[in-house]
């Protein structure tokens, strides 16, 4: 199959786009999403424009041969966006909307500080926090747990938090959108991925934990 001559540019300027994303945040301080939306206009406007593509609007003619031709005739985008799952879109859409509600109320935050109080043992709550990455979103975990600490920003516990929320996460499928997507698309059975895969990525997590403390314990203190 011939392959577009644009194929490297769209290629760099799409990455490029997904690097801009945290400049424009730091820059603006505007969400992330305006960056990320503002990025695929940019790309989608030169898709269009390199892809030559020629479409109406509207057509008032309903026969069946113009309907193929008119789908055939929609640029790029239209082409990528409809090949989406959606249900799995959907799907992590409400689970983000969840968390964020309960983020709101403040029920994360109030968590966080009693286990932080019940557990005095630090290793132990960043840990229990990576388990319950499994289930929640990262995002609103690391948030809480910087209302929870207290440590300087060259604290080695902030590198223990980021090891946790981001790899526990991998102990369910639904934990990460990477997750959520691969069910959608290569059609992973939920209880599949719990008996087959999730020891091997909870014996993974606890490995990791393992050394990073060994690492920061008797490496870095000497």
């Amino acid at each position: 199959e011939k392959t577009s001559k644009f194929g490297p540019t769209m290629l760099y300027l799409g990455l490029g786009a997904i690097v801009f994303v945290p400049f424009f945040k730091t820059i603006t301080h505007l969400p992330p999403y305006v960056g990320m939306m503002l990025s695929l206009a940019v790309v989608a406007t030169f898709a269009e424009f390199y892809s030559n593509a020629k479409f109406s609007i509207s057509s008032l003619d309903k026969d069946t041969t113009d309907e193929s031709e008119a789908h055939s005739s929609h640029g790029p985008v239209h082409s990528s966006l409809s090949k989406i799952e959606l249900p799995s879109i959907l799907f992590f859409l409400g689970i983000l909307l969840a968390v964020a509600a309960l983020e709101s109320l403040g029920y994360l935050f109030h968590y966080a500080e009693s286990m932080n109080q019940a557990i005095p043992n630090t290793d132990v709550v960043v840990m229990l926090l990576g388990l319950g990455s499994a289930v929640i979103d990262n995002v609103p975990l690391v948030a809480a747990s910087m209302g929870m600490f207290s440590q300087p920003l060259d604290s080695p516990l902030w590198h223990f938090i980021a090891y946790s929320a981001g790899t526990g996460g991998s102990m369910l499928i639904i934990g990460s959108a990477a997750g959520v997507v691969a069910m959608g698309m290569e059609k992973i059975d939920f209880f599949w991925y719990l008996r087959k895969i999730a020891w091997l990525a909870l014996a993974g997590f606890l490995a990791g934990a393992l050394v990073f403390v060994l690492l920061r314990d008797f490496v870095l203190h000497g």
